[in-house]
């Protein structure tokens, strides 16, 4: 934590003076690495027990390094400038968001002209024009728009991400690069994945050598499915301002139809029969739908939610609170995202240098109440789905309906799946059991699932592949009929 704290107000002072007279020209300038060669060029207390100091690791890191960092937002943009002032200048950045107003206050690459366009394009430009001899090259797209070989280029990759299915993605492509010979894993083809992520005054930073420790899969009971409210606590006890804003979004807002079906009335009050008719019915008999980045509509949300707050005595109902659960918003905090992405960009130090033990394998931050941090091993799993390169089991009776299969996929807390495609080979052929993501095939294949396994066709031992959007490879279960 020491090593922490100490490399990320380093960076933080190091960043406003890097400013002064150097920017024409990818020249050092004397003293310019001084920070870090203190780390690489003398021995310490707290190095590697066979790391020898040189001058070379310093040059890897200026000249070779390749890093990869997917996420341009609040983690991202520390960890860029963290990277960039620790000698990798060998940087590519992926995102797939434009700036909006609300990242200025924690997102500090941006400046409210950069609103609108891509955040990897700004966040580049702005690395690239403040700190000399840094390249940083972005990338406007989704990290599933590149193929493997995108990806074996580089040495590190490090991920700021907000999204549960896109780390899951990740993981499973670097999974997918591993090489193995006679069973044994090839250790040049392993990329080390350092992933960062934050809620609120919460965070984590984690290090990953795919096909070695725990990987995303391993752990996935740690990021629990979004938690909803019952709804017969909604509707009849509501206790928290949370429910008051929930009773307002579920209940009030599709029985009252604000923002449509105005015009039905209006014209019904004018008795203007002629007009109505010739109107096409969406125009006037027309329900809205919720929408979270419409003020309006938040607006009618939030004054709902204070009427039902005052009718049973609950305070806390603010119109940011209202907007945060309409929108599953989790509040950023900027602090928090300094630590992390300090964490993480000292891993990558580490990992790149070989001068330090890396974090094995788990941090957990918290300073809601004080300042809280301790790190764990977080264990392989031996059945994983993602990293155990064996078929997972099934364990369903013949009675059993494809639905409940696909709800199992969905639900259980080691999979969490969120729209798995089934498919199998029955008599030598391929055959697709459900897809829900091309329309034409969903329609065909929904009648299977009110089959059960039998009606299918399916029998015990059978082998059923599943392709989901949180990984790039097809999941193989194995089916195991039960009395």
């Amino acid at each position: 934590m020491i090593l922490i704290v100490f490399f990320s107000v380093k960076m933080k002072i190091v960043i406003m003076a890097v400013d002064g007279g150097h920017r024409d020209g990818g020249c050092d300038w004397d003293g310019r690495w001084n920070h870090v060669k203190k780390f690489l060029e003398r021995p310490g207390p707290f190095t590697h027990p066979d790391f020898e100091p040189s001058t070379e690791s310093l040059q890897f890191l200026l000249e070779t390094c390749k890093i990869l960092v997917i996420g341009a937002g609040g983690l991202g943009c520390e960890l860029l400038k963290n990277l960039a002032l620790s000698g990798f200048r060998l940087i590519h950045v992926v995102d797939m968001d434009t700036i909006d107003v609300s990242n200025l206050n924690r997102q500090f690459l941006f400046r409210p002209k950069d609103v609108g366009r891509p955040k990897a394009d700004v966040a580049a430009d702005f690395i690239n024009s403040r700190i000399p001899g840094c390249k940083v090259v972005p990338h406007f797209k989704k990290i599933q728009d590149f193929d493997d070989s995108f990806y074996r280029q580089f040495h590190i990759i490090v991920c700021g991400l907000d999204s549960i299915i896109a780390r899951r993605w990740m993981n499973g492509m670097l999974i997918s690069l591993l090489s193995y010979e006679d069973g044994v894993l090839d250790p040049s083809s392993i990329i080390p994945l350092i992933d960062g992520g934050t809620e609120g005054f919460k965070g984590n930073a984690r290090v990953i050598l795919p096909g070695m420790t725990a990987c995303i899969d391993c752990t996935l009971e740690l990021y629990p499915p979004q938690i909803n409210f019952p709804m017969c606590t909604i509707a009849s006890m509501p206790r928290l301002p949370e429910h008051c804003i929930e009773y307002a979004r579920i209940l009030q807002w599709p029985k009252e139809k604000p923002f449509g079906g105005k015009l039905k009335y209006i014209f019904f009050y004018f008795n203007l029969i002629t007009l109505c008719n010739l109107l096409p019915v969406h125009l006037y008999n027309k329900e809205t739908s919720l929408d979270g980045d419409n003020p309006e509509h938040i607006q009618w949300v939030f004054e709902r939610s204070q009427e039902r707050a005052a009718e049973f005595s609950i305070t806390g109902v603010t119109y940011r609170l209202t907007q945060g659960v309409v929108k599953r918003i989790i509040p950023a905090v900027a602090s928090t995202n300094a630590v992390i992405a300090a964490a993480c960009a000292t891993e990558v130090f580490k990992i790149a240098t070989s001068a330090y033990i890396p974090l094995n394998n788990y941090l957990v931050f918290n300073d809601v109440d004080g300042l809280y941090t301790y790190t764990f091993e977080a264990e392989r799993k031996e059945n994983c789905s993602a990293c155990s390169q064996v078929p997972q089991d099934l364990q369903f009776p013949p009675s059993a309906k494809l639905q409940e299969v696909l709800e199992y996929l969905t639900e259980n807390a080691s999979l969490q799946m969120k729209s798995p495609a089934i498919t199998t080979t029955l008599e030598g052929k391929n055959k697709t059991l459900y897809l829900q993501s091309v329309k034409s095939i969903e329609e065909r294949t929904r009648p299977n699932l009110c089959k059960t396994l039998k009606e299918l066709g399916l029998s015990d031992g059978q082998e059923l592949a599943v392709a989901d959007v949180t990984t790039p490879q097809t999941v193989l279960f194995k089916l195991n009929f039960t009395a």
